[in-house]
Order: C-alpha cells, then sequence, then structure tokens
C-alpha cells in the first residue's frame, strides 16, 4: 500500500566530516573496511570490484530484495530504531487523539493479519458496489476526484506546487499518471522481456479482479479493459527523456482556454470534488497525455469505465487487504518485475507504513533518540566548505563567461540548505486513526495529506517545508525552493563516519553534498535561476558549450552495456551522471584544501586520496538482480551503482593519479575525451 504523494523534484543523497567531532586527525581511523576489497581485482581494470568486490561476495541479496546495497542496509537499521520506537507506544494505550495513540494503532491495525484475513476484501466492497452501479458518464468526474483524495489515481493526477515560472507562489498543475504498470515502454516495448511481464500483467489483473470476488468472464473483461485504457494512456504519454525539459512541462491555461482545449471534461465537478474552490488557472504538464485521458473518459463504455476504476481500486488496495490479495498484488509488482523472491515481514510493512502515513511524528521519535543537535552544527559547516569550493571552481571554469559566471555564482550564495530535521512539525491532530480497516486509515491518511496540499493553492510557498521525513535514506535538491536537504537518516557509515578523517568522510558524504548542489546546475537545474524561477540566465554561446561538454556525458553512458544486449539511456540519467561528476570534482577540491596545512598519513597501506576514491565506490556497494536491472534501466534516472562508479571516475584526473591508472589500462579514457563540465 502506498500513501499517495506527487513530488516531480530532483533528488538523491548526503554528507557530514571529520570537522567538529572533537578529535584531530591523528586520532581518526582510515574507515575503510578492507574485507569490502577485492585485491585480486586491478583499479584500472574494473574499481567497482576493487573498492566493493568483497563486501558483494560478503552481501548476498536477502530474498525479500531486488538489489541489496549501502542505501539499503542503512534504511534497515534504520527501520530497526523506528521499530522499537513504534512498538513502545503500540505496547501501551494513550490518551484518545494524541499522536502516541495514532502511531501505536495504527502500528497495531496492520500487524493483525488475522482480523485483515477475517476481513478479506470488506474494506474496499462498498466502494467497488459503487463503482460497478455506475451508469452516468457525467458521474465520472466528480469520481474520479473523490478517489484522488484517497490515494487512487487514475488517467491523469491534479497537484498543488510552486508555479515555475512565478516560484514564491503556488499553483494547480497536473501530471501524466494512471499506469499500473509505471513506464509507458511496458506497454509499447516487444523485446521478449517486456512482452513476456505484459503478459504476466494481464494474468495478475485477471487473478486480483477474481480475488476480489469477480466472476472470471468479468476477470477477463476487465483485463481487456485495462490494456486498452492503459496502452491508449502509455501511447501518449512523454517518456521519462521527454519529461526531463521543464519548459515542455509548463503548459498554464486560464479556466477558459482549458475548458475549450478539453471541452468533454468536466473540470467544475472535478475541481469541486478535489475541494478546489475559484481556480483561475491550471499548469498542464504534458497535454497530449491530457488529452488522451480526456477522449477515453468521454468515448469508453461507461460500464468499463467502471470495471477500469474497480480495477485502480483493487489495485491501490491490494496491500492492505488479506493475505492472498497482498501477496498476489507481491508476486507481480516484486517477483515478476524486480525478481525479489520473498514479501517483507510484517513489521516491516508496518513501520513503512506508519512512518509513511505519521512521517513527521516518526521523524521527530526518530531524531529526538538518533540524531543530536550538535550534528547539525557540523553540517552547516562542511556544507559551507563544499560551497565554497564550488564557487571556485565556477570561478575558474574556462568554458564559461564572465556574465554566466556572475549569475551561477548568486545562485550557489542563495542555496537554502536544510539538515537533519524541519525546524517547526507537522501538526497531525486533524487525522484520524480509528479500528475499523486498514485500508480506511490509508484513505483518511491520504485524504489528510490531500487537505493539506489543496489549502496551499494560490498561497506563497513555504520554503522551511520538508519534502522529505527525517527518518529518509536520501537526500535532494529543489530547483523551485533552491534548495539542498540532507535528512538526518543518512548521517551514518557508510556515508559519514564520527570516527574517520577528512578522506573518508569527503569521498563518501561529502561527494554527496556536492552532488545536490551540483543537481542546481546539471542540465535541468541549470534552467532555474537563483530565485527558483524557470529563466533562462545564461549567454547564448556558454549555454551551446554547457549542451556539447554534457553531450559527451550522454555518450559515456549511452555506450555501457548494462546486461546482454541492453544499454543505459545517457540522456535520461544525464542529470544524476552530471551531479555524481560535480560531486566528486567539488569534493576532492575542498578536501585537498581543507587538508593542506595538515596533509593525512598512508592508513592501511592507502594514501589520503585513494581513500577518498575507495570511500565514495563504497556508497555504491550493491547487489542487484537479473530483472531489477532491466527494470532500473527503463525507470530510474540514477545510473546502476557500478556505473556510479566505473562511468564517473574515469572522467575524474585526480582518480589516475591516485591509483597510478595510465593508459595501458582497459579502464583509461584519453584527457581530450573526458567529461569536463563543473
Amino acid at each position: 500500500m502506498r500513501v499517495f504523494h506527487f513530488l516531480p523534484i530532483a533528488a538523491f543523497c548526503l554528507m557530514a566530516g571529520a570537522c567538529g567531532t572533537g578529535k584531530n586527525q591523528a586520532e581518526l581511523t582510515a574507515g575503510i573496511h578492507l574485507a569490502d576489497l577485492d585485491t585480486t581485482a586491478l583499479p584500472g581494470t574494473d574499481f567497482y570490484q576493487y573498492a566493493c568486490g568483497g563486501w558483494m561476495k560478503n552481501n548476498p541479496i536477502p530474498a525479500e530484495y531486488s538489489q541489496y546495497g549501502s542505501f539499503t542496509i542503512l534504511a534497515e537499521n534504520n527501520r530497526k530504531q523506528i521499530q522499537g520506537l513504534i512498538e513502545e507506544l503500540a505496547a501501551t494505550q494513550h490518551e484518545a487523539g494524541s499522536v502516541a495513540q495514532k502511531v501505536g494503532d495504527l502500528y497495531k491495525i496492520v500487524m493483525d493479519s488475522v482480523k485483515l484475513n477475517k476481513d478479506g476484501i470488506t474494506p474496499i466492497k462498498a466502494e467497488l458496489d459503487r463503482l460497478g452501479a455506475l451508469k452516468d458518464k457525467k458521474e465520472l468526474y466528480a469520481l474520479l476526484g473523490e478517489m484522488q483524495k484517497k490515494g487512487i489515481v487514475s488517467y491523469n493526477v491534479l497537484y498543488v506546487g510552486a508555479d515555475e515560472m512565478n516560484s514564491s507562489m503556488n499553483a494547480v498543475q497536473t501530471y501524466q499518471t494512471g499506469l499500473s504498470m509505471g513506464e509507458r515502454e511496458y506497454y509499447l516495448e516487444n523485446d521478449a522481456a517486456t512482452a513476456k511481464i505484459r503478459d504476466a500483467f494481464r494474468t495478475h489483473v485477471q487473478k486480483m479482479y477474481q480475488l476480489a470476488g469477480f466472476d472470471e468472464a468479468t476477470a477477463q473483461k476487465g483485463v481487456d479493459v485495462v490494456m486498452d485504457v492503459e496502452t491508449r494512456l502509455a501511447k501518449a504519454f512523454r517518456s521519462r527523456t521527454e519529461l526531463r525539459d521543464p519548459h515542455a512541462n509548463y503548459n498554464k491555461m486560464s479556466m477558459e482556454e482549458l475548458k475549450k482545449a478539453y471541452p468533454t471534461f468536466d473540470w467544475d465537478a472535478y475541481l469541486s470534488a478535489l475541494d478546489l474552490k475559484d481556480v483561475k488557472e491550471i499548469i498542464v504538464g504534458q497535454p497530449a497525455s491530457l488529452k488522451a485521458a480526456a477522449d477515453i473518459l468521454d468515448t469508453l463504455p461507461v460500464d468499463e469505465q467502471g470495471l477500469y476504476l474497480q480495477w485502480r481500486l483493487i489495485d491501490a488496495a491490494a496491500g492492505t487487504l488479506n493475505d492472498a490479495m497482498a501477496e498476489q498484488n507481491f508476486d507481480f509488482y516484486q517477483r515478476t518485475m524486480s525478481g525479489t523472491q520473498e514479501m517483507q515481514p510484517r513489521w516491516k510493512r508496518a513501520v513503512g507504513t506508519v512512518s509513511s502515513a505519521l512521517g513527521e511524528a516518526v521523524g521527530q521519535m526518530y531524531v529526538e533518540k538518533y540524531f543530536p543537535a550538535a550534528a547539525k552544527a557540523r553540517m552547516v559547516t562542511l556544507v559551507k566548505n563544499l560551497q565554497e569550493s564550488l564557487g571556485e571552481r565556477i570561478k575558474n571554469l574556462a568554458w564559461m563567461g564572465d556574465s554566466t559566471k556572475v549569475k551561477a555564482l548568486e545562485k550557489l550564495a542563495t542555496f537554502h540548505v536544510k539538515i537533519g530535521y524541519p525546524d517547526t512539525w507537522k501538526d497531525y491532530s486533524t487525522l484520524e486513526i480509528k479500528d475499523d480497516s486498514y485500508w480506511a486509515n490509508m484513505e483518511r491518511a491520504n485524504e489528510w495529506s490531500h487537505a493539506e496540499m489543496v489549502a496551499k493553492a494560490g498561497k506563497p510557498v513555504d520554503k522551511d517545508e520538508w519534502l522529505m521525513t527525517p527518518q529518509t535514506v536520501n537526500a535532494y535538491y529543489n530547483p523551485t525552493t533552491n534548495e539542498i536537504c540532507f535528512p538526518a537518516g543518512i548521517l551514518q557509515y557508510p556515508f559519514f563516519d564520527m570516527n574517520a578523517d577528512d578522506a573518508f568522510n569527503y569521498g563518501a558524504i561529502g561527494v554527496v553534498i556536492g552532488h545536490e548542489m551540483t543537481h542546481g546546475f546539471d542540465d535541468q537545474g541549470r534552467q532555474y535561476d537563483k530565485d527558483g524561477n524557470l529563466k533562462d540566465w545564461w549567454t547564448e554561446e556558454d549555454s551551446k558549450r554547457f549542451d556539447e561538454r554534457a553531450q559527451v556525458m550522454v555518450n559515456v553512458f549511452d555506450s555501457i552495456e548494462v546486461a546482454p544486449g541492453v544499454y543505459g539511456n545517457g540522456r535520461m540519467t544525464l542529470g544524476e551522471n552530471i551531479a555524481d561528476h560535480g560531486g566528486l570534482q567539488v569534493s576532492y577540491q575542498a578536501f585537498k584544501k581543507a587538508t593542506a596545512a595538515n596533509p593525512l598519513p598512508v592508513m592501511d597501506g592507502f594514501t589520503p586520496e585513494q581513500r577518498f576514491f575507495l570511500a565514495y565506490a563504497g556508497v555504491w556497494g550493491n547487489n542487484i538482480r537479473p530483472e531489477e536491472v532491466l527494470n532500473r534501466t527503463k525507470s530510474d534516472v540514477h545510473a546502476l551503482g557500478k556505473w556510479r562508479v566505473n562511468g564517473a571516475l574515469p572522467q575524474i584526473g585526480a582518480w589516475y593519479e591516485a591509483f597510478n591508472v595510465t593508459e595501458n589500462d582497459p579502464m583509461f579514457v584519453p584527457v581530450e575525451k573526458r567529461v569536463s563540465i563543473w
């Protein structure tokens, strides 16, 4: 089960360093775990194997995962810590309406498998019946709005977020959505692997209809309807690569223009059901997909509309119902699509549900126990060092003109930095957690989130709002607020080691900080100015030179064969690859500057420079199933872990020097062919 939040932002990781540990560098460790290495491999032949081969051998993928790496392990540790906090609350009674009652009771509801199996599909039965009784097409549009509020999206999604041309104000916007398999390629491509998944999806849909109480004939009809609707949508969808163009995704229309462009769509009923009143204009993300949705809504017979919306309900609720529904849902989305062998134990799913529905309530407990306030101050200092380093690099860019440099430095100076946790916590007093059903509670949680979102329409953007919870093992850059955010959850090994020296910490979390900063200047982020507005601040010549240099990066990752006959998508992953490249360059420069007066010693047989790159590679240690390689190559804007090392490091001159990589080594790339941007 997923609590629905729509968040179209750039995202990834975090950093802290030895600075502020209270120890001098001589007292600190190397941070490198020698058992993680495979010294039978040669650094210049396969650096990923050299740096992570031991870790990969010693950390096979558990049956409940499709991939297993540093992020996974850290998330596991955080989950166990949160489990302890939640179970402590669940063990006793609390005042009705208190946060403690809500956290504890929701956990117990998810854990109660006896009740879930006894209830079966009862929690969604009334909604299924209502959709099945649909007789009039005019009822559709209000239904779509009501369902979206509860977290059941179909055809299109409406959300409230910063207006990219006026980033200080929130605006009503739309975005393409509604594909059960997520990516358009699963509906349109005809290679053997994709066709096999598509066939499995048809089988899955039929089984789910039947588990929900439909007879075989109706279930088969439902399969045909689902495939028809979603294939038609997929044909109109923009690819993930096309979605990287923010200007193409910005199409502001007045309500009069919108009704003229999509005359069959009942905007008044739809917006009213979403509790949005007096809407003057809407920013349409992808006009073609919205037109396809409007056409399907207008032409598909009403009984088929009802059947399709019943599928969307079943699909959304499956993980909150009985074991049979949850296991079939897992079988397709995890086992078939990603290769995962076993479902996670119920306690992990319960912790995930509570941490999603009551994210900042859980986050507040988490940081109070596991994230000392002093860590914020240490992070502020480290981020400042990285900002200075990036500023120095911008000033020294040979390919960028002075006028563009001035604007770039202004943008860098106005970064809004968020570390650890928000200063003000969300108020969950109006969210009801009751002992009726898991699904009913998820609907209320989604309705609560929706109400919080639509209340922002037409109001100023709150730049202090967090778009990730403190316990999240990740970080992000948001272009419309020009902010970099580093939640507390990622400030742990292998990203940050309080007892390790600067070589390790600059190589690990330092690169992640630099990564997020560089997102402000990647192929998407560079199109936003210092105030977060989608506005061209580049000279034509500098923009052309950037594109030429970015194309070198595209070519590098396009040429990588990630599986037999399957190649990476350099254009889709461009932003993340530029951010990795910039993060490495910026953090390495900051590391050398920070240690210039007091050079670090050789430790465990490695120079400080070698430990920097080993720490970076160690962050991406990962084992992944073949099915998930194919899945992520279609859907993930990040390159696979192996190539965030073996694709990125050959572009960095300092890496060659650190490991004495020469033209005789397979990973060698001539200087004139290397990526050189930030």
